[in-house]
């Protein structure tokens, strides 16, 4: 890359916001040192859903689908998604998770399965990300599962529902995580 690249990288660097942690001072990626974190109880909560149309719902609602029962596919698969997200995205660190939990149901109203992860460990950093891929592989296990009776699914609304845990605290996004077996 260019010297000149490399320059507005460092000149946005200096604008940008002091919490971009995957930056060394050369604006270039690293993987944060959080070996000198303290250890803390961190929790995760995401969600995303996959929109079908009637005759696909209706499929994965009866087990019609060829490939097998869609949503316990798609839970297993979330789940090995949640376990493999240091190989799929670049900066994560990898993490003993101690729990993964996937909710997968059929939300008739919106003509959706509606997918939500939660995720805990002891750690020195966050499981966010392993939340977030467990409900992306959930989702586009769904999609991989129905695509030979709809190819136009729509996989959407993937969300940090709440966190807690780490130097910054707690987050919990305007809709709550479902606590119990409801649609969220």
């Amino acid at each position: 890359m260019s010297d000149y690249l490399w320059n507005s990288k460092e000149q946005e660097q200096e604008n940008a916001a002091p919490d971009f942690t995957h930056f060394n001072d050369q604006g270039r990626a690293r993987m944060v040192d959080v070996g000198q974190k303290p250890i803390s109880r961190r929790t995760a909560v995401a969600a995303g859903r996959v929109l079908v149309n009637q005759e696909t719902f209706s499929r994965i609602q009866s087990g019609g689908i060829k490939k097998g029962d869609v949503l316990t596919v798609a839970q297993i698969a979330g789940i090995m998604g949640a376990k493999h997200t240091p190989d799929l995205i670049p900066m994560c660190h990898p993490i003993l998770m101690d729990g993964i939990d996937l909710e997968l149901h059929l939300n008739e109203e919106r003509l959706s399965v509606e997918i939500q992860a939660t995720i805990s460990c002891d750690g020195r950093t966050g499981v966010e990300m392993e939340a977030l891929t467990a409900v992306s592989a959930a989702a586009l296990t769904v999609y991989d599962m129905c695509k030979a009776l709809q190819k136009d699914m729509v996989i959407t609304d993937l969300r940090l529902l709440s966190k807690t845990g780490g130097i910054h605290g707690d987050y919990v996004s305007g809709e709550s995580p479902s606590q119990e077996h409801i649609p969220f």
